[in-house]
């Protein structure tokens, strides 16, 4: 009898965990599906933004007058604006700004910031106590306020709008760096490699710093969508870069007169900023698992 309840128990036991499983595997198999997706998402508008001419059906500077203000068409998928331009077109040309700030603000911001921060958490001392102070003065303004003042202390231009929001972003930077390398610095390997007389540049370079920069890269992927958010929130706001081919921000700016009656110029502009931001945090979201030990471990 006592065998027979011993053997019902881990049956029972068994069918509660089969469906445990089975639930992880569609999960795991659901976030590279989600991954899979949203890399083809950014592949595809990072090839907007490289050859847009292959795919625009019209420049982006056309202006068809007798087609002004049309609603989403065959012809024009995205409808056309007051000009007589088709704002899809306009969106494929829009996508190299947007872009370009997004780039090129987290790689100032996460160069500035993670350098910053990782000398500051690995020499310590006077220099730490300056850098924290100084990051935490930045970290009482509002990334996106900061980004705003700066903007419009420098004019509007498509290089100060990288270099406000890559300021608005150091700060977040230099605390994740320097909490890594704190940390990294007081394992044993790295008192192992003291031991046998290693420099101190020699750790922080070959030890310290390579095995730091995992949750930059994370939250480097992950800042790429704030900072086309802040950047298009900067060019809404009338601090972007004014040429004839507008990026995302200003199209929603120019867009949202028109709002309710012909909704179409603003609204894709919008959904284009969304679709990317959303695919940019699920990969970054996805890199963070996969370069997460303790998932490995289990």
């Amino acid at each position: 009898m006592r065998e027979s309840a011993t053997a019902k128990a881990l049956l029972q036991k068994r069918k509660w965990e089969l469906p445990a499983l089975r639930s992880s595997g569609r999960r795991f198999d659901l976030s590279r599906l989600f991954a899979a997706g949203a890399v083809a998402v950014i592949a595809f508008i990072v090839l907007c933004a490289i050859v847009p001419q292959w795919i625009a059906p019209y420049p982006p500077t056309e202006m068809m007058t007798d087609s002004i203000m049309q609603a989403p068409s065959a012809a024009h998928p995205f409808g056309t604006d007051y000009f007589g331009r088709d704002v899809f077109s306009l969106v494929v040309y829009g996508s190299r700004d947007s872009l370009f700030i997004g780039l090129m603000s987290v790689v100032v911001g996460g160069l500035v910031g993670g350098t910053l921060g990782a000398l500051s958490g690995y020499i310590g001392g006077r220099l730490d106590s300056v850098a924290m102070r100084l990051v935490d003065t930045l970290m009482t303004i509002p990334g996106i306020l900061l980004a705003l003042a700066i903007a419009a202390a420098m004019g509007p231009s498509l290089t100060n709008i990288v270099l406000a929001v890559a300021a608005a972003a150091i700060p977040g930077y230099a605390r994740v760096m320097r909490g890594q390398t704190m940390s990294i610095n007081g394992r044993p390997y790295i008192t192992a490699a003291r031991s046998i007389g290693v420099t101190r540049f020699g750790i922080f370079w070959r030890h310290v710093l390579p095995n730091s920069l995992s949750p930059l890269l994370v939250m480097s992927t992950l800042g790429i969508g704030s900072s086309i958010l802040a950047g298009s929130g900067l060019s809404f706001l009338g601090l972007g870069l004014l040429k004839e081919i507008p990026d995302w921000g200003t199209l929603l700016s120019q867009g949202r007169g028109y709002l309710t009656v012909a909704w179409w110029i603003c609204t894709f502009p919008g959904l284009a900023i969304t679709l990317l931001v959303l695919a940019v945090n699920i990969v970054g979201d996805w890199l963070r698992d996969y370069l997460d030990p303790k998932k490995k471990e289990a």
